[in-house]
């Protein structure tokens, strides 16, 4: 009952501060994982000692359990696969080389300069190189990144976590084998575990998704569904693929990540709907886990730091870097030296590397929480430099856009010339009544404002209809110099 407790008020704590936060930290730059790491802090047993969650706290288990599922989840859902097709001589030198070259070298590192087993190394390093989608959640947002870049470090941040991820729980396996008085692990018993790792709980995933997306398309077709719930119903799909693969020896993390990639590739509206309200309960969640981590746990770390573990965080940070920036400049890949060192630059360590260091904890493997100690360490460092740097480069062009935007009309107001002038009660208006208002003489602008996804996925668009970005609908607007007397007629499906 205490952990109930602790985990609702937590949970309410990161909605309230998230919800009042958000503007101000939008305009900052300041990364929000900081400043929930620093509310953890001021609420446990370094500030106002209202709670403390500890490594091996339940809450912490599950609540740490739950955000894994999501961010491999959400990591999956965001995934384009025109994207992969159109750029994948770029993902595959981000997935393979970019990710499995740092991943090797911490590793070696981890052995030579802290004397780590190699099976506690290899997860060292396999935690150590995922690129964190939390952290870069501000600036894949940005209008000033490059589209480039946004679409290299979205697909990075998306897919190398579900390949980091078997290295961790094999090596896992090879400790379990290796600790005292347990039976040493058997070729048959890796076999049987590989198999479950790699097939049977991605495949379990894959026919939830599959399965769900059916049952979604009967139920549109008939009574329908309202759009909120949408998005919760693909917070159903990941949980339920994770449990179905757990309950018969799969990986759950493993069949979350390919329930989400089937959705991804079979149902865009769907995506779009848990992109529009699921990633926000998602992303309560993953404060949520920042916040608990804060209270003590992340903090921890700063008692093993000495002059090797700090000379391996430094190193370990920029690994990634050092492995991408010349490797980026082989031809093939079609990017501008700016595009390529933003690629290099933005790669932060956060809650995927502190999720993947957890589970040896949580299976109670010898030497568990020193590694995460370790770990937690780097992912410091990470919040200060690369959050620092990409509030750096948000606050950079938001001052640019703002001096630009001074000069700039006020955006166009749209007017209201609805049938019967309902705009209070009720602004939809159908194809029909447009058709009538044209025929009237009245001026007409029909506007485009689907998500980005669902704009990219059709060739089909509504005739004359012009192409306004949903994230930024006043400066699109105001771009493209709309008349202030027209009723803009706004389409999103």
């Amino acid at each position: 009952m205490e952990h109930f407790v602790t985990t609702l008020a937590l949970t309410g704590i990161v909605i309230i501060v998230a919800s009042l936060l958000s503007g101000a930290v939008e305009r900052s730059g300041i990364p929000l994982v900081a400043i929930f790491l620093a509310l953890g802090a001021a609420l446990g047993p370094f500030g106002l000692d209202l709670t403390d969650i500890e490594l091996t706290s339940p809450a912490l288990e599950v609540i740490a359990t739950l955000a894994l599922v999501l961010v491999l989840f959400s990591d999956a859902v965001t995934i384009e696969v025109g994207e992969v097709r159109a750029r994948r001589r770029l993902a595959a030198r981000l997935l393979i080389p970019g990710t499995f070259v740092p991943a090797v070298a911490i590793a070696l590192l981890a052995r030579w300069l802290l004397d780590l087993p190699w099976a506690h190394s290899a997860i060292l390093g396999a935690a150590l190189a995922s690129t964190d989608p939390v952290l870069l959640r501000s600036v894949l947002r940005a209008r000033a990144l490059p589209n480039a870049v946004r679409v290299a470090l979205r697909l990075e941040s998306g897919m190398n976590d579900v390949m980091l991820l078997p290295i961790v729980v094999m090596s896992m396996l090879l400790i379990q084998g290796g600790a005292p008085g347990a039976a040493p692990a058997s070729a048959s018993a890796l076999g049987r575990h590989a198999v479950g790792l790699f097939l049977l709980g991605p495949g379990l995933g894959a026919l939830v998704g599959w399965l769900g997306i059916g049952v979604m398309a009967r139920i549109r077709s008939g009574p329908g569904v309202r759009r909120d719930y949408e998005s919760l119903y693909a917070l159903g799909l990941a949980f339920t693929a994770y449990t179905a693969a757990e309950a018969v020896g799969g990986s759950g993390f493993l069949a979350a990540f390919a329930a989400g990639f089937m959705v991804a590739a079979q149902d865009v509206e769907l995506c779009d709907c848990f992109l529009e309200y699921g990633e926000a309960t998602a992303e309560m969640l993953l404060l949520l886990t920042f916040v608990a981590l804060g209270t003590s746990v992340i903090w921890s770390g700063l008692t093993v730091l000495d002059g090797r573990v700090l000379l391996f965080a430094a190193i370990a940070l920029v690994a990634r870097t050092a492995v991408l920036l010349p490797m980026l400049k082989i031809p093939g890949v079609g990017l501008a030296p700016r595009e390529r060192r933003l690629i290099a630059l933005f790669g932060p360590r956060g809650l995927s590397t502190l999720l993947f260091a957890l589970l040896p904890v949580f299976a109670g493997l010898p030497g568990a929480s020193h590694l995460f100690q370790i770990a937690c360490v780097v992912v410091l460092l990470s919040v200060v430099v690369h959050g620092g740097g990409i509030a750096l480069f948000l606050r950079a062009h938001a001052a640019r856009d703002a001096r630009h935007g001074a000069a700039a009309p006020a955006p166009p107001a749209a007017a209201s010339s609805l049938p019967n002038d309902e705009t209070a009660a009720d602004d939809r208006i159908g194809i029909e009544e447009v058709r009538d208002c044209i025929a009237r003489g009245e001026k007409i602008v029909i506007v485009d404002a689907r998500a980005d996804r669902s704009y990219r996925a059709s060739d089909a668009q509504a005739a004359g209809a012009v192409r306004v970005s949903p994230d930024d609908p006043v400066r699109d607007a105001t771009a493209l110099r709309l008349s202030r007397h027209a009723t803009l007629v706004v389409y999103c499906a």
